[in-house]
């Protein structure tokens, strides 16, 4: 699976979610580990979990050195005080983290890429986000 391939799957991923996630986005996330898929979700009804955080908890160990294809940045800090996605992400070892749409939300806006580079996990932002911005139109974000 290319990473074009992987990012659309996650962008459907989260389609189905928009409007179903409260006040937080709809994102969606696939982990692919040597071409293929290990672990997907998207963000549940309410908001919560983040789907960064299923998607960790489906792969479990076969996260290490897996790529994380993330619709939308991968939160920074949360509001509950919880591991954000950024430290999910690297306390799980994954080798490298695409996402497509920035977030305008406070507790991220760079953080949780912040948090990635800082760690060492290599972050490419911006891939395919026209194809995602669709999803955070109604949130006045997208495009980075």
């Amino acid at each position: 699976m290319d990473d074009a391939a992987a990012m659309r799957l996650a962008i459907a991923l989260a389609a189905p979610q928009v409007g179903r996630t409260a006040e937080n986005p709809a994102v969606g996330c696939l982990l692919v580990k040597e071409g293929r898929a290990i672990a997907q979700a998207a963000t549940a009804d309410g908001g919560r979990p983040h789907a960064e955080e299923q998607a960790l908890a489906t792969a479990g160990e076969s996260a290490r050195g897996a790529v994380a294809f993330v619709t939308l940045e991968p939160c920074g800090e949360r509001s509950s005080g919880a591991a954000s996605c950024a430290e999910r992400l690297i306390a799980a070892g994954v080798a490298r983290v695409v996402y497509a749409c920035d977030e305008a939300d406070h507790r991220s806006n760079g953080r949780g890429p912040a948090r990635l580079k800082a760690a060492g996990v290599p972050v490419e932002g911006g891939f395919l986000a026209a194809e995602a911005a669709r999803l955070y139109a109604d949130r006045g974000q997208g495009i980075p």
